[in-house]
């Protein structure tokens, strides 16, 4: 299998993060992607493919915040890294705001994804890295393996948060569809919710999006991922969240995968986009699964089945050590 990585994705280390109430050491560090390349044997650099698939998904306005921010929380003598303070939660107006302090809470949605003077190329490799992966799979690969770091599925079209910036899942996904498969499918099996990728397509009836992911009443995002939301408009019917409790083992996550393979094909789509996460295993620090390094091989195997051509996309996974061994688990599903 063919697997992407861009060394500019190590690049973006914010120091700290807000969570639980207090400044934390940031849990999205590089040596996530170290003990990936480690374990799977290496990847290859990706193509640059430009900016024009990353604007086909996300708004101009805010790709110009993620280049700018950094020099003008600077300028404006903020020490340390980028991060919001103040957020409009009651519908967004149209301001033309200017301080950064605003623009800051404008394009994030939470307090855990600074933006360091280093993020906008480590996402921009982490999108070619997806691009790259996406563009093997239309060549013919049967599937192909971009290591996103930063990951991507919680970010929308003008927002980031939950340590993502672009939507890597995404822009592989309207990459598959710009180039001609009419009906293409996103499979998130990240223990949250991609609620970013479910924005994105949530009224569009071409990209079918299904979530297996934690109970949001009571783990992150909590706004998004609820069983009841089936998208809107076009895009009705084209969601699908199953959302698992506390202390979920494979045999149930793999009868909910089940039902969101079944789903994608009765879609008809011809090509899938697996956003995968591994903070679904049982020693992940910041959630509350209990599935173990094989199961990764199983579920990748009954994903495998569908015969679709498949691009898989690294999102979490916050267990370094465990990681590597995760991740090689999954690709030897397939």
């Amino acid at each position: 299998m063919k697997r992407f990585f861009s060394p500019d994705q190590l690049a973006h280390a914010p120091a700290l993060e807000l969570h639980n109430g207090a400044f934390t050491p940031y849990a999205e560090i590089p040596a996530r992607a170290e003990m990936i390349l480690h374990a799977i044997g290496g990847a290859d650099t990706p193509p640059d493919h430009g900016e024009a698939p990353i604007h086909a998904v996300h708004d101009t306005d805010y790709v110009c915040f993620l280049k700018e921010a950094p020099a003008a929380w600077a300028a404006a003598g903020r020490p340390g890294d980028p991060i919001p303070y103040a957020f409009p939660i009651v519908g967004r107006r149209p301001l033309r705001l200017e301080r950064i302090d605003a623009l800051m809470g404008r394009y994030a949605f939470d307090a855990t994804t600074p933006i360091t003077p280093a993020t906008w190329n480590s996402a921009y490799g982490s999108a070619q890295s997806a691009l790259a992966a996406t563009n093997a799979v239309l060549a013919g690969e049967r599937a192909a393996f971009a290591l996103c770091r930063p990951p991507g599925h919680h970010a929308g079209a003008d927002y980031c948060g939950g340590y993502c910036h672009l939507n890597v899942a995404a822009i592989a996904a309207q990459a598959a569809r710009d180039a001609g498969h009419a009906r293409v499918a996103i499979l998130d099996i990240d223990y949250h919710h991609g609620n970013g990728t479910q924005d994105i397509f949530w009224e569009r009836g071409d990209v079918f999006y299904a979530s297996v992911h934690a109970d949001p009443a009571t783990d992150y995002p909590f706004y998004w991922g609820h069983a009841d939301e089936v998208g809107e408009g076009d895009g009705t019917g084209a969601t699908l969240n199953l959302p698992l409790p506390h202390g979920t083992t494979i045999d149930a996550f793999r009868a909910a995968q089940a039902q969101a393979l079944g789903a994608i094909t009765t879609f008809g789509a011809t090509l899938l986009v697996l956003s995968f996460g591994a903070d679904t295993w049982e020693g992940d620090p910041i959630s509350h699964f209990a599935l173990r390094t094989p199961d990764y091989a199983t579920l990748a195997r009954d994903i495998a089945g569908l015969g679709l051509p498949t691009v898989i996309v690294m999102e979490g996974g916050y267990a370094v050590d465990a990681l590597g061994a995760n991740v090689a688990s999954l690709l030897s599903g397939f």
